[in-house]
């Protein structure tokens, strides 16, 4: 099944604008996990960035996830980009 890298980057203010949707986003994140789409998902250190992996059939369903997601629904995300990833190793 192909895999895809997410680079998305993070609204202003992250860590005060983020807590009412973390919950909630955190067990989406579980979700995911536990059916095997995603790899693994976390920010940068400095928080302005996000990163993640995901094994999925298709770019629309990881999509689909980022976009379901509260932190995109409410402006926690602010952008991203998805890329289909050779894994060489």
């Amino acid at each position: 099944m192909p895999k895809y890298v997410l680079w998305g980057s993070y609204c202003e203010n992250v860590l005060e604008k983020r807590a009412p949707y973390r919950q909630a986003h955190l067990q989406g994140l579980q979700v995911q996990k536990e059916q095997g789409t995603l790899i693994t998902l976390g920010p940068t250190k400095d928080t302005t960035r996000v990163f993640g992996l995901y094994e999925a059939d298709s770019e629309a369903t990881v999509r689909h996830l980022v976009e379901g997601d509260p932190y995109w629904q409410n402006g926690i995300w602010t952008n991203y980009e998805i890329y289909e990833w050779i894994q060489a190793f």
